[in-house]
């Protein structure tokens, strides 16, 4: 967990910093003056600060996010002191409006390109693995929903709503965030095709975090936990367990369900080792387990890795980044639209937890690409308090050549700090309600 939580501060504290970069540049390249400069908010003291120049920089002890204080504007900090004085040369308020367009969307661009520029690194260094869906040979292992909507354990998914999907791994989100109404597989060389209601999808949303269907795989050993069962009773790397209690189980689906239906009993396990079948008496601990781990998928199935030279990963992460802020509207759409899936909102823990346990260069940049691309949609959305509800202002003084009164963008201010609260609060108090159902 510590692990987890270190990378996310420091994903956050990149992004925050180069987010808030993209705002104090333009604003010094147009003469305004910048006040503060911080990492994590500051409420009451920082962590520490240092000014150079007109700029205050410190780092702040509330990780919520960061800001720079830009004189002579309404912002988070409600300074309306200042705002009551006249307008200073040096001040946002009195800069052409093409000049305040240009800071505010600053932030917004600068992490749109560095999620492209992640993104293109990550594919040059490590390329991109996967499971091409053809190459699931065993077909699928299905989860009590997937099995409930017509799904069966060995059917090959062909394509979802007629439109074949290259990888396996994708399938789901296909499925989900495209909210399609048919998936075709092949089940016993016949072509069916298997229909998703809307109630599949909301099912499907609120189980998230349970695969609705895995390639299907053997279940073979490939280490035992010391001093647990499996290792007690003698089982060894390369191990096929082919049956518990006479009933075959071929793969690994069928072996953890019959283990977790039967804790706190001793199973009959016959296992293939090289040309012999040895029949072992194994105990069932209380978690349907006897402490084993099953060998990696791709003993069993062929996966692909796309390699990119330098100049090509650049075109492949504009794509990843495009196809990444496209899935993330759909998203939205998918909170809108579907029942109760804004319960599935999750705040700072549900980050963290997205990162590996053990620290991963390759998963850390990826997962912040990602959130760095997520925070540049969230940032535009026109709310009063974000980026763009400031644009959203200057658009509508653009185009009818008067700014918005003063008092009235105060008070807008206000509404969209309230609103950012509030969703701050139900997306974090998703993760509390969550954690005290999984612990008791």
């Amino acid at each position: 967990m510590l692990v987890q939580v270190a990378q996310f501060i420091l994903s956050l504290s990149i992004l925050i910093v180069l987010h808030e970069l993209g705002h104090f540049i333009p604003a010094r390249i147009f003469k305004t003056r910048v006040e503060k400069f911080y990492l994590f908010f500051d409420p009451w003291f920082s962590l520490f600060k240092v000014k150079k120049g007109d700029t205050e920089y410190g780092i702040g002890w509330l990780p919520l996010g960061g800001y720079v204080k830009i004189s002579g504007m309404i912002d988070e900090s409600m300074d309306k002191e200042q705002m009551k004085l006249p307008p200073q040369e040096w001040e946002f308020r009195s800069k052409p409006a093409w000049q305040r367009l240009i800071i505010m969307v600053g932030g917004v661009t600068v992490n749109v390109i560095l999620g492209i520029l992640i993104y293109a690194m990550v594919l040059f260094a490590w390329g991109e693995e996967y499971l091409p869906t053809q190459n699931a040979k065993y077909g699928i292992a299905c989860d009590s929903l997937a099995l409930k909507m017509g799904l069966k354990d060995g059917d090959k998914i062909l394509s979802v709503e007629n439109k074949p999907v290259e990888s396996f791994g994708k399938i789901i989100g296909e499925v989900v965030l495209g909210q399609v109404k048919t998936i075709q597989v092949e089940r016993d060389g016949q072509k069916m095709d298997i229909k998703v209601s809307d109630d599949n999808i909301s099912e499907m949303v609120k189980n998230s975090k349970t695969p609705f269907f895995s390639p299907r795989i053997p279940c073979v050993v490939d280490s035992v936990a010391p001093g647990l069962a499996a290792e007690k009773r003698g089982f060894k790397k390369g191990d096929q367990i082919i049956s518990i209690n006479n009933k075959p189980t071929p793969f690994f689906n069928e072996v953890t369900t019959i283990l977790r239906a039967n804790p706190y009993t001793v199973a009959n396990i016959e296992v293939l080792r090289g040309n012999d079948t040895l029949l072992l008496r194994t105990p069932i601990n209380g978690e349907g387990t006897i402490g084993f781990i099953t060998a990696p998928i791709n003993k069993f199935l062929t996966l692909d890795t796309l390699n990119y030279t330098f100049f090509e990963a650049f075109p492949a992460g504009v794509q990843k980044a495009k196809t990444t802020f496209v899935n993330y509207i759909k998203q939205f759409s998918v909170i809108f639209t579907v029942e109760d899936a804004y319960q599935q909102l999750g705040g700072f823990g549900t980050i963290a937890s997205a990162y590996s346990k053990e620290w991963d260069w390759e998963n850390f940049w990826g997962f912040t690409a990602f959130l760095s691309i997520a925070l540049a949609i969230m940032n535009i959305l026109p709310i009063p308090a974000l980026d763009g509800g400031h644009v959203m202002f200057l658009l509508y003084e653009v185009i009818t050549r008067r700014k918005p009164n003063e008092k009235f963008m105060e008070y807008a201010q206000y509404v969209g700090m309230l609103l950012l609260l509030a969703l701050l609060l139900f997306a974090n108090g998703n993760d509390v309600f969550r954690w005290i159902q999984e612990k008791f």
